[in-house]
């Protein structure tokens, strides 16, 4: 079981201070927390019971010491927005917000599976045969978010959790598409961000094309088990420059040509979310056909 949590970034870690609730201790009338499942600089995340709804709900709430902070407020304030604009099949659920009071957190669906980076860590590369479903299915949340005007912005392994079918989630750094080409520094998660995302002063501006970009390098990694761009001392952002290095000979070419597609370095050469599914559906019948086999 997973919950949304705030992505990483190379902030060096401060204290994070916790609420340290108690199991079933009263969050805000009518929920109350049953464990804590992690966290990140801003918030932590705990599995709660909802008398409301009755059924176990994710609580994400704001860290205590960030409860008077307007610009952390203001945070949570946009990622309820932008999940209650943001309604998928494909994107992490919301069930409401409670922004006022001295604890403001979001209540999510709870989703009762595995990252894809723990299935990388835990078991390896993935067969392409898994992979190409899985693609597919994030390219229609990245359309629909893209015909919606917004942005992703930090499409990654740990940000997929594979139900009986996958999951996008965290919204938290989501934003319009207009407010996304106002960003003037790096937003995101080092190793996901496009070139764009990682200098947004070198580029026009940040929009769709980052996403996929965020699923590259994300098909890259499930495919191979390592990193696409992965960060060194000397050098955060080696996607700023250095090629990507060659897929397995094994990949299926089709498979290969998408992934190096959505890893262009200029955003107007990269495919769109439904262009790519386009690539990859001839890949979709493929799959469906060995995964029968191996039945």
């Amino acid at each position: 079981m997973v919950s949304v949590l705030d992505p990483g970034d190379r902030v060096a870690r401060r204290v994070r201070r916790s609420w340290g609730f108690e199991p079933g201790e009263e969050l805000s009338p009518g929920r109350r927390v049953l464990k804590h499942l992690g966290g990140g600089e801003r918030y932590e995340a705990h599995v709660a019971w909802d008398e409301r709804l009755h059924v176990l709900v994710v609580a994400k709430v704001l860290r205590p010491h960030l409860v008077e902070d307007p610009r952390a407020r203001a945070a949570i304030a946009a990622e309820a927005a932008a999940l209650e604009r943001l309604q998928h099949p494909v994107l992490v659920r919301s069930f409401g917000a409670f922004l006022e009071g001295g604890r403001p957190h979001l209540v999510l669906e709870l989703l009762d599976g595995p990252r894809l980076s723990t299935l990388i860590r835990r078991f390896g590369p993935l067969a392409a045969e898994q992979l190409v479903p899985l693609a597919r299915q994030v390219c229609s949340a990245l359309q629909f978010m893209a015909s919606e005007g917004w942005v992703h912005l930090d499409v990654k392994p740990r940000n997929i959790v594979m139900t009986s079918s996958p999951r996008l989630i965290d919204l938290s750094v989501a934003r319009p598409i207009e407010a996304a080409r106002q960003v003037k520094r790096p937003v995101g998660t080092d190793a996901y961000m496009a070139p764009e995302q990682c200098d947004p002063a070198r580029f026009a501006g940040i929009g769709p094309p980052a996403d996929v970009w965020g699923l590259g390098a994300t098909l890259y990694e499930a495919l191979t088990g390592r990193q696409a761009f992965p960060a060194t001392e000397a050098e955060r952002f080696p996607q700023l420059g250095a090629p990507v290095a060659p897929l397995p000979e094994k990949a299926p070419p089709q498979l290969a040509a998408a992934i190096r597609a959505c890893l262009a370095a200029d955003p107007a050469a990269r495919p769109t979310a439904a262009a790519l599914d386009e690539m990859l559906e001839p890949l979709g019948d493929w799959s469906a056909r060995s995964i029968r086999r191996w039945r």
